[in-house]
């Protein structure tokens, strides 16, 4: 599917180059990023990306999303999607809201980590209460509800950051690993 659409999208771009867009990315190796963070906890590496000392990973990049806050338990995404992100309907496609709140989810939880320890995400539920505007700032804010030996839940709202209004809500169950 996704060669489909590329081809699809060039073979307009030759057609239509009044309409055309296009978007470059940059980002770093993550498996690289991740190395840097070898031995610090899980408050230590996100603090380390939100300074710049470790490089964003590159979902970050691709959606237009940034760390704005990261406590003990407790993660802020701000993000701005674009034309980029909208799906057929004209509107900013769900998967955006869904990825910003698992980042922030999934941060939260990583921000409770001792160094060497991890986590994945074993559920998440996304309840979408309105459209997403395109070029609208948008805010993710997620805290951990509970957090134990192998598992830990959080939940997040995603709100316009100029009107305040309600977007999107999620809860998550990630799961621990410790370190051996």
């Amino acid at each position: 599917m996704t060669a489909e659409a590329t081809e699809a999208a060039a073979a307009f771009a030759a057609e239509r180059p009044d309409v055309t867009r296009s978007r470059t990315l940059t980002w770093q190796d993550p498996v690289a990023s991740l190395a840097e963070g070898v031995g610090l906890s899980g408050l230590e590496y996100m603090h380390a990306i939100r300074a710049g000392r470790i490089p964003p990973p590159p979902i970050a990049v691709t959606l237009n999303m940034s760390m704005a806050e990261v406590e003990e338990g407790r993660a802020v995404f701000d993000g701005q999607p674009g034309e980029e992100h909208y799906n057929p309907i004209g509107v900013v496609h769900g998967g955006y809201a869904a990825t910003l709140l698992d980042s922030a989810l999934g941060c939260a939880v990583h921000s409770t980590l001792a160094a060497g320890d991890a986590y994945t995400t074993l559920s998440l539920e996304t309840k979408f209460v309105r459209p997403i505007a395109g070029g609208r700032r948008v805010r993710a804010e997620a805290e951990v509800v509970h957090r134990g030996r192998r598992q830990a839940t959080a939940a997040a709202r995603l709100t316009d950051l100029e009107s305040g209004k309600l977007l999107a809500h999620a809860t998550t169950t990630c799961m621990i690993m410790q370190a051996p």
